[in-house]
């Protein structure tokens, strides 16, 4: 099979042939339908986590076909099933007893400790994959599987605010956006300053507002979210919430978040962030999805551009999200 491989020492993915893989007890063996392109596997790439394992396949927003089946699990040949981020949790601590998988210290992920979706085939935990919409094709399908489901997770967190602040207006915002729209939520966009394509794409995803990020919105906000990895956003956001408000910080990687002064925080602001995602958040998303409906904006690239496509999303350069699709004829 063809993989794009992060290799120890490079900064670029390497096009290579591997063996198929085989999937063991509790396995599934997948052929890679879409695979969307997520800020965190710059992350990955640009070794910006902590013991980036390589080599590597990256990805974790897959659409996969169910090829074979490892000992114990029993899935139709053909069957669609989405892999995300969380790949494997213990099952047995507290964390995971209590409902909060997505913060288990022996969780291991796709596409970091785990081989993922640049590939034409990857294996995955039969029981960590999460079922698809069949309204949705594969290539609109794939991003909902991170950039959807932090977004939803991060949504949640923000309780019942009404005025709602999304800095960084990409593949997460634009979905999280169709969401809060549907809830009935006001939403106002904030997008690198002078980008008028950007803020004319929050526009059309229901906002009611979007500017650069180095302005104040028109009013108060009960809650932002920040999918901007930009530490500086944080007293941005704070000093553009009411009192009570919340800032929400969906990304596994900022930079450093500057001092400031008491008086953005008191006011029982408070500051909240994101970690991973649980199965359960999967599949109250994907259920929701249809209903409301999501519409995903998409850009494909062939899986050997995948650079490219990093590239793209590294500049600010992408309306929406990548998609690699690997040659389905492999």
């Amino acid at each position: 099979m063809r993989a794009m491989v992060l290799e120890s020492g490079s900064s670029r993915l390497v096009a290579r042939d591997r063996p198929q893989p085989v999937p063991g007890p509790g396995e599934v063996l997948l052929k890679v339908r879409a695979c969307a392109v997520c800020r965190t596997d710059l992350h990955v790439v640009d070794r910006e986590l902590p013991d980036v394992r390589t080599p590597v396949v990256p990805g974790h927003e897959i659409v996969g076909e169910v090829i074979r089946c490892g000992e114990g699990v029993v899935l139709p040949a053909g069957m669609r099933l989405g892999v995300p981020w969380l790949g494997s949790t213990c099952g047995h601590c507290a964390f995971c007893a209590a409902g909060e998988e997505n913060l288990c210290d022996a969780a291991r992920f796709t596409g970091y400790q785990i081989d993922g979706g640049y590939a034409d085939y990857l294996v995955a935990r039969a029981d960590f994959c999460l079922p698809l919409p069949a309204a949705l094709d594969d290539v609109h399908a794939a991003p909902l599987l991170c950039a959807g489901l932090i977004g939803y997770r991060a949504l949640r967190m923000c309780g019942d605010a009404h005025r709602l602040g999304l800095y960084g207006f990409g593949a997460a915002a634009h979905l999280v956006a169709q969401v809060a729209v549907w809830q009935g939520r006001e939403c106002h966009a904030f997008v690198r300053p002078g980008d008028a394509r950007a803020e004319s794409f929050a526009r059309t995803m229901g906002c009611t507002w979007a500017g650069g990020s180095d302005r104040r919105p028109p009013v108060e906000l009960d809650a932002a979210i920040l999918f901007a990895p930009v530490g500086s956003l944080v007293p941005a956001a704070l000093a553009a919430v009411r009192k009570g408000g919340v800032v929400v910080c969906g990304g596994i990687h900022m930079s450093d978040i500057p001092s400031f002064p008491y008086a953005l925080l008191w006011g029982e602001r408070s500051v909240k962030s994101v970690a991973n995602l649980t199965r359960a958040d999967g599949r109250e998303f994907l259920e929701l999805v249809p209903r409301i409906p999501v519409r995903t904006e998409v850009e494909t690239f062939p899986l050997e551009e995948a650079n490219t496509a990093l590239d793209r999303l590294r500049s600010g350069e992408l309306t929406g999200a990548a998609v690699l699709v690997p040659d389905l004829t492999r």
